[in-house]
C-alpha cells in the first residue's frame, strides 16, 4: 500500500511536471510569435520586463523576468507556502528556457484581431495549465493574494487594477495609446482562457472529504498543509451507519496538494469540491492559515 501511494504521488508529479513544461511553452510562444512582435506586452511583472526588452533590446527580456520576479518568490516562501515557491521557481525556469528557444521563431504579424485572439488564448492556456497545477508565472499573483488576505478583494480584481496601471504606463512611455489598449484587450482574452481551465477562478475553494478514517486524515490535513478543518457528524443514507465528514476551505494554489495528500492516505476517499465567492470570519475576510506552518484556529 505504501509503495503504491509512494508511485501515485510520483506519478502525479511527473503529470504535473509535464502539464507546467506545456503551460510554459504554450505561454513563451505567445509571447515570442504573437505578443512581442507587434508590440504589445502582457500584464504583471512579464509586462514590466517587456518594458524594460523594449527599451533596452530584446535580449535582457530573460534576465529582467527572473531579477524582476525573485523578490516577489521570497514573499511565497515567507508568508505562503513552500511548496508553492517550489512550483513557481520550476514554472519560471521552464519559461524562460523556453523564450530562450524560441527566440528564433517565425512572427506573427496579422490582422489586430487576430493577434489579440490567438495570442491571448495561447497565453491564457499556457498560465491556467500552470496555475492548475500548483505554481504560478508572475509576481504579480503573489502581490494579490497578499492584498487579499488584508484587504478582502478578490485576485482577479487585485490583478486587473495592477494591469491597468502597467498598460497605462506602457502607453505614456512609448506615447502610443494603441498598443496599451490592444494589450488590455488581449489580456481579457487571456484572462477568460484562464478562467475556462481553471473553471473558475474563485482563490477558495471548499472541499467536503468522506473516508473511513477521517481521525488520522484529520491530524495530517493539519500537521502537513497547516490547514483548519470542520467535523460533521453524519449518516450514510443507505447502511445507516454513523460518519464523521471533514469540511475544509483551501486557497487554489493548494487545492492540488490537498487532494494528492487524501488521496495518498486513503485512496477510496470520496470528495466534493465547489467555488467559494467569499468567506467571512467575524469581521475579516477569512483565510485558511495565516502564515506557514500556523494553523487557523476558525475551523478547528
Amino acid at each position: 500500500m505504501a509503495h503504491s501511494a509512494k508511485s501515485k504521488t510520483l506519478s502525479h508529479q511527473i503529470l504535473g511536471f509535464i502539464w507546467t513544461t506545456c503551460g510554459a511553452f504554450l505561454a513563451a510562444l505567445s509571447l515570442k510569435m504573437f505578443i512581442q512582435p507587434n508590440d504589445l506586452i502582457d500584464g504583471g511583472i512579464t509586462g514590466i520586463a517587456m518594458i524594460f526588452s523594449r527599451l533596452y533590446g530584446t535580449s535582457c527580456l530573460v534576465p529582467a523576468l527572473i531579477l524582476l520576479n525573485i523578490p516577489f518568490i521570497y514573499l511565497a516562501f515567507r508568508y505562503i507556502r513552500r511548496v508553492f515557491v517550489i512550483h513557481m521557481s520550476v514554472a519560471l525556469i521552464l519559461f524562460a528556457g523556453c523564450l530562450y528557444l524560441l527566440q528564433g521563431v517565425t512572427p506573427f504579424i496579422g490582422d489586430t484581431l487576430e493577434v489579440i485572439f490567438f495570442g491571448g488564448a495561447l497565453l491564457g492556456i499556457g498560465s491556467g495549465l500552470i496555475i492548475r497545477y500548483g505554481g504560478c508565472l508572475d509576481g504579480s499573483e503573489i502581490l494579490a493574494i497578499l492584498i487579499h488576505r488584508k484587504k478582502g478583494f478578490t485576485v482577479g480584481q487585485i490583478i486587473l487594477v495592477l494591469d491597468f496601471f502597467i498598460f497605462g504606463a506602457y502607453g505614456w512611455i512609448f506615447q502610443d495609446w494603441h498598443i496599451a489598449l490592444k494589450s488590455f484587450m488581449m489580456f481579457i482574452v487571456a484572462f477568460k482562457m484562464i478562467d475556462m481551465v481553471m473553471a473558475g477562478l474563485n482563490e477558495l475553494k471548499s472541499v467536503l472529504i468522506i473516508s473511513s478514517k477521517p481521525k488520522h486524515l484529520s491530524e495530517v490535513i493539519i500537521s502537513q498543509m497547516g490547514l483548519g478543518l470542520t467535523v460533521l457528524h453524519g449518516k450514510g443514507g443507505f447502511s445507516g451507519n454513523s460518519k464523521d465528514i471533514l469540511f475544509v476551505i483551501v486557497e487554489r494554489l493548494d487545492l492540488s496538494d490537498l487532494k494528492e495528500l487524501v488521496l495518498q492516505e486513503d485512496p477510496q476517499a470520496f470528495m466534493t469540491i465547489e467555488n467559494l465567492h467569499e468567506v467571512v470570519h467575524g469581521h475579516q475576510a477569512y483565510v485558511p492559515y495565516k502564515k506557514k506552518g500556523r494553523t487557523n484556529q476558525a475551523t478547528s
